[in-house]
């Protein structure tokens, strides 16, 4: 079994012991992976780089629970709309290689459209 379908089982359980299917609509958990990728972001805002690396090396474990947080809601949007996740980044990835070939991207942060 994959790590992605044996993780997602272990949140599937999670849920579903505590009866929180009927609060996990996909707009909810859209929502709620936003709420998290925010409380993610906060700490990150108005630090310098240096700053950010010293945080990081203190923060740690607090930094891992929001993307924790973020990767739950994640994994379990995507087996409640029956959507593979493994399959779903192959595919990503192929899509963003043809949109940003090594050769035109390498180096650059640009978007694909004004490569």
């Amino acid at each position: 079994m994959s790590e992605i379908k044996e993780i997602t089982g272990k949140i599937i359980q999670f849920r579903d012991e505590r009866d929180w299917m009927q609060f996990h609509d996909p707009k909810n958990m859209a929502v709620s992976i936003i709420l998290e990728a925010s409380e993610l972001l906060e700490h990150f805002q108005w630090k310098t780089k240096e700053e950010v690396e010293k945080y990081v090396m203190q923060n740690k474990s607090e930094i891992k629970d929001e993307i924790a947080d973020i990767a739950l809601y994640l994994f379990e949007l995507a087996d409640n709309l029956g959507i593979s996740l493994s399959s779903a980044m192959e595919e990503k990835l192929k899509k963003n290689a043809a949109k940003y070939p090594i050769e035109k991207a390498k180096g650059k942060h640009t978007k694909y459209n004004e490569l």
